[in-house]
């Protein structure tokens, strides 16, 4: 299982990989406590940077949905929580690169990183509502912030995917970069953030951020509303129609 999440050091550069292409990468609670981890030790340690990605062409499909259901985040204490949380709190720049699908999560998550570099083919999708659940990862404000109401809309109420053209139009994403690129190019900007004067890397973030405390609490209440409606009748309607889908697949 610790497998599914890889983490390597090299240049003052932390990389997280999400290392589960056989199921699109799609998260398990085990592979979010080991990110949590991850995080928030880089904070902590002697990285001055983080980057993520997907292995196989993948960034994330979301969340594992059998083991979601079974395993569903309660309280600030569960991992997908400190995973959130880690994400806010994190004191070095994070940089994403993201290629093939970033779903739910795979989404959200590029809004805490301070630079996102995608594939032409990356596709940007929060299909929260058509599983009977609510935004999560503070979303729902952020979101409409960084790429107007009417995008965040129809990505957050109708559920359509962003591509990659026009998630960097939006300012979702930094820059798109050819496929076979994309590996180099996101890391050497992770390195290159490393090499800066560390104090001031850490001063210049905390300063473009100084909304933390709102942004947690806009999270905790995502989160109470979410475990609300993951135990709705339709959320689990929605559910079994994807696993449904899934075994048919």
């Amino acid at each position: 299982m610790t497998d599914y999440i890889l983490v390597e050091d090299a240049n003052g550069v932390r990389t997280i990989t999400m290392n589960r292409p056989e199921k699109r990468n799609a998260l398990t609670v085990a592979m979010y406590d080991r990110m949590a981890e991850a995080l928030t030790e880089a904070g902590e340690g002697a990285a001055r940077a983080v980057l993520f990605r997907g292995a196989g062409g993948f960034f994330t499909g979301g969340n594992d949905i059998m083991d979601f259901v079974a395993n569903p985040p309660t309280g600030d204490d569960s991992a997908v929580f400190r995973f959130l949380f880690a994400l806010v709190e994190a004191p070095i720049p994070l940089v994403a690169e993201v290629e093939g699908l970033a779903v739910g999560i795979g989404t959200t998550m590029l809004l805490h990183c301070d630079l996102v570099y995608a594939a032409p083919d990356a596709r940007f999708h929060l299909p929260f509502v058509d599983l009977g659940l609510v935004p999560e990862a503070a979303s729902s404000i952020l979101l409409p912030r960084r790429i107007g109401h009417a995008r965040a809309a129809r990505m957050l109420l109708l559920g359509e995917p962003l591509e990659a053209a026009e998630a960097a139009e939006a300012g979702l994403v930094t820059g798109i970069v050819p496929a076979e690129e994309l590996g180099e190019a996101a890391l050497a900007k992770a390195t290159a953030l490393a090499a800066k004067p560390a104090n001031a890397l850490r001063t210049a973030k905390s300063l473009m951020k100084p909304n933390k405390a709102e942004i947690l609490e806009t999270m905790r209440h995502e989160g109470e509303l979410f475990g609300k409606a993951l135990r709705s009748p339709e959320a689990m309607a929605a559910f079994q129609a994807f696993l449904g889908k899934g075994k048919k697949g």
